[in-house]
């Protein structure tokens, strides 16, 4: 037994009915060199082997009597893959447009917290073959790095103990075996409370002690303003996927000196004023993006939440496809000083002592809220995930998909993870935010091809005329990948 860190607690006291707190990984896979046939009955053999490698699928919540602490995970349960491996079909054609939208039909319902909080689903009816793999897994359990890492491990990509297949499981705990250990962790975290509170203090100096001053840094985003995505939830989720070259993109970063993050956050600013212009009529003024940053990218970490995340303004509101990459370069330079200054962790120290029943009764009303407090427009992850190619019995996963949870208040998540040689796109909406969520990876696909123009339209004239700079030349600044 081990205790959810308040970080990890946070993100199950988040969920209601229509603000679901699960992720969704998708695996597509060429089903021509499989070792044997493909089957769901195969691909159950296949993960009961490799269970004793993912140790976060067998752990099980255990909630504490009267929420008198956050909960804790049983770590070692029975594991009926009957129920946890389910078996779906593609309707015709067969094609990526049915993936997606049986994706989204899997996101649409949340898990049930008497099991092990996850499910797959092993999808065939492919028109070309292939079969693919849906894992939704509770954000409780894993954050992105943490997802990345056990996947590689379920890839064969990570090292990992061979031993241990066959382990015992654990017995349940009694109620009052519950109550002592949470009265002691309780008396813990009163011991740790003069760390967390030094640990502020120290933050609150950098900031004081910061050339930038104490009002630009602490001042915060700018309240955004509410657009078509942001409304109170439903329940039903949509979900659409897109790729990007990786090397495309890396280029495209270096020739103007920025992070391939920044490109993400300018094609991301450059979709939704795309779709602000259809939706809206206009597009005057930034948005506010949420973005998780892992404070802990151990590559042995395979669960828990170890990350912070930062509020940043997109500059939505600017046409110029270079002018936008080093608006959000300087945006984002900026928030992360600010949160480096006042400390990574202070967040997840102070999670730690939220009370569950409160945190819930809050979590429900801002859920129905039509206008939730100081809420982002949208949500923007970038995960690095393997750098090569995995494989199932011999079968090469052609193509990853990630995506995160919606949060409250905004109907859209788009989630990007790097896989061998492509950027992965995922997007992820609720039932009435678009008509469609392929407008948003159809506007990001818009968005990169008019940024890699422009980029190449500059450099090709300052070849030519390298005495006469255009007016969309790049500042030079600190390249980074």
């Amino acid at each position: 037994m081990k205790r959810l860190s308040g970080w990890d607690a946070m993100l199950l006291y988040s969920e209601t009915p229509n603000v679901h707190m699960h992720t969704i990984k998708v695996g597509i896979i060429d089903a021509s060199a499989f070792n044997g046939t493909p089957t769901i009955e195969a691909f159950r053999e296949i993960l009961r082997a490799r269970m004793h490698k993912l140790e976060p699928m067998r752990f099980e919540l255990v909630e504490i009597p009267f929420k008198f602490h956050h909960p804790m995970w049983r770590e070692h349960v029975d594991v009926d893959l009957e129920y946890h491996v389910r078996p779906l079909t593609l309707p015709a054609p067969g094609g990526r447009r049915e993936l997606d939208e049986i994706i989204g039909e899997v996101a649409s319902t949340q898990l049930d917290r008497h099991k092990p909080l996850w499910v797959m689903y092993f999808v065939d009816g492919f028109a070309d073959g292939s079969f693919a793999v849906i894992n939704k897994m509770h954000h409780a359990l894993a954050d992105g790095v943490a997802s990345g890492n056990l996947i590689a491990r379920a890839m064969d990509l990570q090292d990992a103990p061979d031993e241990g297949q066959d382990y015992e499981i654990d017995p349940e705990p009694s109620r009052s075996e519950l109550i002592v250990t949470a009265l002691g962790d309780h008396l813990h975290q009163v011991a740790r409370l003069p760390a967390t509170i030094r640990y502020t203090a120290k933050g609150i100096g950098r900031v004081r002690r910061s050339s930038r001053g104490i009002s630009e840094l602490l001042r915060g985003p700018f309240t955004p303003p509410s657009t078509f995505m942001n409304h109170a939830l439903g329940s039903e989720r949509r979900f659409a996927s897109a790729t990007l070259p990786f090397d495309e993109v890396k280029a495209v970063s270096k020739q103007l000196g920025v992070t391939i993050n920044d490109i993400l956050l300018s094609i991301t600013a450059g979709a939704v004023r795309r779709l602000l212009l259809r939706y809206e009529g206009h597009a005057d003024r930034p948005l506010l993006v949420s973005v998780p940053m892992s404070i802990d990218t151990d590559p042995g970490r395979i669960w828990g939440n170890k990350f912070t995340t930062i509020a940043i303004p997109v500059p939505t509101h600017i046409a110029d496809p270079i002018q936008r990459v080093h608006e959000a370069h300087a945006a984002a330079l900026t928030a992360k000083e600010a949160h480096k200054l006042v400390g990574l962790e202070l967040l997840a120290r102070w999670a730690s002592y939220f009370p569950p029943a409160p945190f819930e009764a809050y979590s429900r009303r801002q859920a129905v809220s039509e206008k939730p407090k100081a809420m982002p427009n949208f949500a923007v992850s970038n995960v690095a995930g393997p750098r090569e190619r995995g494989a199932v019995a011999g079968a090469v996963v052609r193509e990853f998909y990630s995506v995160g949870p919606l949060i409250t208040g905004s109907g859209v998540n788009i989630t990007v993870w790097s896989y061998a040689d492509q950027l992965s796109i995922s997007v992820l909406t609720d039932g009435v935010t678009t008509d469609d969520p392929h407008e948003i990876t159809d506007a990001l696909i818009e968005a990169f091809t008019e940024l890699r123009s422009t980029v190449g339209h500059t450099h090709d004239r300052s070849n030519v005329d390298s005495a006469t700079p255009t007016a969309t030349a790049p500042p030079q600044l600190d390249r980074k990948e």
